[in-house]
């Protein structure tokens, strides 16, 4: 199937103004995640944050993107932006005018749906429409526990609560239960999204199968992958899911050395511009539509710079 004419007709479906800032021309777009100063095992500085955030849309990202990572496991050494999603992604709203706003990814099967529902449509309402919702089952053992949820029900608990999602948006005083409790008429969860629905990433499996995730979901978005078995995922995917959009996230430490060759780093490379350039051109050969930046870089305005001097605006 040809993407770009899949991807027209599914855009008309999709009048959120994140999702088309992400995925409505027919080329692989930009974006970066939070902790943007890289501090992510303790509060980072707000007024650094949007800073750098303002800095990223006014150089050409086109997402912002923040984690959900309800508590910290010194393990992980991660605690994502530290901040909670939903007030995060509200004061960046503010701040900032027509960039994408993402979530990757909130872990659906740690929160009441309803919750959920009601936040997520608020910021998409404060936003104007820019939110985008990744999505996940999650990854980190103790929360389970910590929230009274039985792990080994995850892939159920995930699909039920995409469900539950889609029904509350999509209609008024729904009928609807589930493992969270139950809705039968008399209840209505406001506000409804800009677009009727805020748009669904699953990330990663989601422990689902892919023909699922092509069915529910509005785009896929995955990890940092070996370009081989890339290239088959992505292969895979348009085979279930026409021209729905791909995305993923990588690391990059940009070499002060252009011409230096890649060393891998964790989900990514350390590497100088002109591989970079050459590694974002094969991205979009092999179909990704968005990538998630996310830079290693002790001076990060710079980085940022950089990348979108180099790499952005030559395109």
């Amino acid at each position: 199937m040809d993407r770009s004419a899949a991807r027209g007709r599914e855009d008309d479906d999709h009048e959120n103004r994140g999702y088309q800032r992400l995925f409505g021309d027919d080329g692989l777009t930009f974006g970066t995640g939070f902790p943007l100063t890289g501090t992510n095992r303790e509060a980072p500085a707000i007024d650094d944050e949007l800073r750098l955030a303002k800095h990223a849309e006014s150089i050409g990202f086109h997402g912002l993107w923040a984690r959900d990572v309800p508590t910290y496991w010194p393990k992980f050494r991660d605690a994502g932006q530290t901040y909670d999603t939903w007030p995060w992604l509200s004061h960046v709203a503010a701040h900032t005018d027509d960039i994408a706003l993402g979530t990757a990814s909130i872990v659906l099967t740690l929160r009441h749906p309803l919750h959920v529902a009601k936040s997520a449509a608020t910021v998409d309402r404060l936003s104007d429409g820019r939110l985008v919702l990744g999505v996940a089952s999650g990854d980190r053992d103790p929360e389970y526990d910590a929230f009274g949820v039985d792990r080994d029900e995850r892939s159920e608990l995930f699909r039920e609560r995409v469900e539950t999602l889609r029904t509350v948006w999509r209609d008024d005083y729904p009928d609807i239960e589930g493992r969270w409790g139950s809705l039968d008429g008399e209840l209505d969860v406001v506000p409804k999204p800009t677009a009727g629905t805020v748009p669904l990433l699953p990330t990663g499996y989601a422990r689902q199968s892919r023909e699922w995730i092509a069915e529910h979901g509005d785009g896929w978005l995955f990890y940092h992958l070996p370009e081989r078995t890339l290239e088959d995922y992505v292969s895979d995917w348009r085979d279930a899911a026409g021209g729905k959009p791909f995305a993923m996230a990588a690391q990059f430490e940009l070499a002060d050395d252009p011409a230096a060759e890649p060393e891998p780093i964790h989900q990514g490379y350390r590497a100088g511009l002109e591989w970079v350039r050459e590694y974002v051109a094969d991205l979009e050969r092999l179909g990704v539509d968005h990538l998630i930046v996310g830079l290693r870089n002790d001076d990060r305005e710079a980085a940022l710079s950089r990348f979108a001097d180099e790499i952005i605006a030559a395109r």
